[in-house]
């Protein structure tokens, strides 16, 4: 094989893992041990292993105060990043690649932050200089990115591992979960439209705005569009333990998943004779799992 083609075979290895289902780490409790590990990994780091040249003659304070001034810099930057409100979409489409970008812009800010502390630290009359300026952003973004690829890479595999194995133990039901008096009337909010839905006909619903679109068997799949909520089709269709939540935007019904399929985020659901996944957010999973288990 010629150069060229490795290289070309290299990049585009690396463009697919960059392109893999990655989890989003940074919302809710997970951030807050995020930030907790993330402290003592610094901590520990920088005061065991004094990574970068150290001149203690300028150290306005012992050299573990320093460590641990250094250590909440981050923290303060991953509470920062704990008010900004992600949409949901973003979360959702979480890849290997955003996960990337968003810690290089995270050591950015951290560098900055470590420059703007320097007069707490060191006596240098050279502190506020491009010179330190370039130095703290270079060293933090060069030390963070070793880790950062390293981590995100052993954590892809585990979990994309793990959920694959998990997703290949799970039974799906097929469809023995039919029922003798399946008809359930669907009131919508234009009287016109209403209708009567068979819910062993029922394959899966998507939230579309203020609509939902209605995927159903018939010789083909064929599709409605109603205008009603997501959330009271849900409460409609609570009786029927096939038909589940998988994600904030779809109801699904078990008996016509045809695959599952894991990855480091979670799952995707096949479809029988529908060609688009669906997805089953981080916070179903385990409803998902149960649910599968018990029918």
């Amino acid at each position: 094989m010629q150069p060229t083609d490795l290289k070309k075979k290299y990049l585009e290895h690396i463009t697919k893992f960059l392109s893999q289902p990655y989890p989003f780490f940074y919302k809710g409790k997970i951030l807050w041990l995020v930030a907790g590990l993330l402290f003592m990994a610094t901590l520990l780091f920088s005061y065991l292993f004094e990574p970068f040249e150290v001149y203690l003659p300028e150290h306005k304070m012992n050299y573990f105060w320093i460590s641990l001034i250094h250590a909440l810099n981050p923290v303060l930057i991953v509470v920062f990043f704990s008010l900004i409100k992600i949409p949901s979409k973003t979360v959702e489409n979480w890849n290997v690649r955003k996960e990337m970008l968003l810690i290089i812009l995270f050591l950015f800010l951290v560098g900055i932050a470590q420059f703007m502390i320097r007069d707490i630290i060191y006596n240098n009359p050279n502190n506020w200089s491009m010179r330190y300026l370039y130095e703290e952003v270079r060293n933090t973004i060069l030390i963070g990115t070793l880790f950062a690829i390293l981590f995100t890479s052993l954590n892809f595999n585990r979990l994309n591992e793990r959920n694959i194995k998990k997703a290949n133990a799970l039974k799906l039901p097929g469809d023995n979960l039919k029922s003798s008096d399946s008809t359930v009337f669907i009131e919508t909010q234009v009287k016109s439209d209403n209708f009567k839905l068979d819910v062993d006909d029922f394959i899966f619903a998507k939230a579309d705005g203020n609509y939902v679109e209605l995927y159903l068997k018939d010789k083909k799949i064929i599709k409605m569009v109603k205008r009603v909520s997501l959330k009271e089709l849900e409460s409609l269709l609570k009786p029927f333990p096939n038909i589940i939540k998988t994600h904030r935007s779809y109801l699904v019904n078990i008996n016509y998943i045809n695959k599952v399929i894991g990855n480091a985020q979670g799952y995707k659901l096949h479809i029988h004779n529908y060609d688009k996944i669906i997805p089953v957010s981080r916070n179903m999973i385990q409803h998902f799992e149960t649910t599968l288990k018990t029918s």
